[in-house]
């Protein structure tokens, strides 16, 4: 029976849009097209300009927008931010018994399903007047406003439905993961091969296009190995690229496997594998959505406080100090402001410095935000540890009722539980520092795409690697399908 606060959503669950679960078993090539179209109509609303909003750089907020496969003044401005926000604070109550939901009962999975839709249309309204009220994009006219506020929900709702059209069946994992490789993969592409001029140089921004300018005028390539501006791809970022990518997917297989056995079938063995990543790369994307609403709102604050210098208001000072950044039309030689750049202040603190010029040139910077991403990825790590039940008496539980036992120790609850102890909670802890020191470092070298979005990218990459075997497993001996449930 639904609790009562998911009981409030059942009235309206006609009345939210939906996909329908697919009623028959879809085939791998079916599947493969509604995956590749879904991913093509983020591609074109990425690259479709709100009607009213000037398309601009995207500032220092860029890598965290990769992650949530957002594009500044495009269809996909709020991405799927909205979405995993509200996922995650349903998830969240859920978890800690706050809200009342058996994931077992049809009815309740259902209305679950329905209150995340509503909380997700909710937040894209939210943010969407947050962007237009708070001047993120100039002084709009009444009109304009609401045109680019109906765009955006619009948008969010479509995001909204093309992700549930892959997670009910009739695709391959689901529509928020396509979106952030999709992102990411993007990135590390513009980042790589753009031919448009670099900001600070006269050869073309992406790395290996410069390569070959560089080649073809016979100029020292060493000048390659730090660019003259930080934000620029370099040497040094694409090899450490490539190393971030290799120890991501080390990272992936390290394990530590306990030995279980069948109470039920003598001489039956299998192992439970706790991995080092336990709750996968769920503490990054923690991290990312906090530090990127710290960035938000101390930016909407200080333009709703008429962008005051420093020392005027002591308060909003601890939070935030930004440098307007002015770019000046070769054409025209007017200079407008094309960004904000936080400079003071906890928003300082929690954007990554993106290049090794910028860590030399303030390490304390550098030192503190790893700290504080250390810490967060941790927190974030043994939280989801029981929200998400995954904690040691969870676990021992489930193997218990599955009819399991450690060798050596009598088959009971507390006796399992007491060696699951020894290694969840280390290993959780471990694994948050790992994901939080890969993804900080990367950035501290220039990688392409950001640490945080190759991170999340090679767990994406893995996890469709194994659904696409086993798709093609399934669809070539039809046999499989029992054993993988189909």
């Amino acid at each position: 029976m639904a609790g009562r606060f998911l009981s409030l959503f059942r009235p309206i669950a006609r009345a939210v849009p939906e996909i329908k679960a697919a009623e028959r078993r879809v085939k791998f090539n079916e599947k493969l097209f509604w995956t590749a179209l879904v991913l093509i109509i983020y591609l074109v609303m990425s690259e479709t300009p709100l009607f009213g909003v000037e398309k601009t750089a995207l500032g220092e907020l860029a890598a965290l927008r990769v992650i949530f496969a957002s594009s500044r003044g495009s269809l996909m401005e709020l991405g799927i931010g909205p979405i995993v926000t509200a996922g995650l604070i349903l998830q969240l109550l859920v978890g800690s018994a706050m809200i009342d939901c058996d994931m077992s009962n049809p009815e309740d999975r259902s209305l679950f399903t329905t209150a995340s839709k509503v909380f997700s249309i909710v937040l894209t309204g939210v943010q969407a007047s947050a962007y237009i009220i708070g001047g993120m994009y100039g002084s709009l006219s009444g009109s304009i406003g609401l045109i680019v506020f109906l765009q955006l929900i619009s948008a969010g709702v479509i995001v909204l439905l093309l992700d549930e059209l892959v997670q009910k069946g009739w695709g391959f994992g689901s529509g928020i993961s396509i979106f952030i490789m999709a992102g990411v993969a993007q990135h590390i592409f513009w980042q790589a091969f753009s031919p448009a001029p670099a900001i600070g140089e006269t050869h073309g921004y992406g790395f290996f296009v410069a390569l070959g300018q560089y080649l073809a005028t016979g100029q020292n390539l060493f000048e390659l190995w730090l660019r003259q501006s930080p934000s620029n791809p370099s040497l040094l970022g694409l090899i450490a690229t490539i190393v971030a990518f290799l120890i991501i997917i080390y990272l992936e297989g390290v394990r530590v496997e306990l030995p279980l056995s069948y109470a039920g079938y003598r001489g039956f063995r299998s192992r439970y594998p706790i991995k080092l990543l336990y709750v996968s790369n769920l503490p990054v994307i923690f991290a990312s959505a906090l530090f990127a609403n710290v960035y938000f709102f101390s930016q909407l604050f200080w333009g709703m406080n008429g962008n005051p210098p420093a020392g005027q208001n002591f308060w909003l000072d601890l939070l935030c100090q930004f440098k307007a950044v002015t770019t000046t039309d070769p054409t025209t030689g007017v200079a407008t402001i094309s960004s904000y750049d936080p400079v003071g202040g906890l928003v300082y603190y929690v954007t990554a410095p993106r290049s090794f010029l910028s860590v030399t040139e303030d390490p304390v910077k550098a030192l503190v935000y790893l700290g504080i991403l250390m810490a967060f990825c941790v927190i974030f790590s043994l939280t989801w540890l029981e929200v998400g039940g995954l904690g040691p008496s969870t676990v021992a539980n489930q193997l218990v009722d599955a009819g399991m036992e450690i060798p050596g120790y009598r088959r009971s609850e507390k006796a399992v539980e007491s060696i699951l102890k020894r290694y969840i909670p280390a290993v959780t802890i471990l694994g948050g520092i790992a994901v939080a020191l890969v993804a900080g470092v990367s950035d501290f070298f220039g990688v392409f795409g950001s640490g945080m979005g190759i991170l999340l990218s090679v767990g994406i990459i893995y996890q469709y690697y194994e659904i696409l075997i086993k798709e093609r497993a399934a669809e070539t001996i039809p046999a499989f399908r029992r054993i993988f449930g189909d």
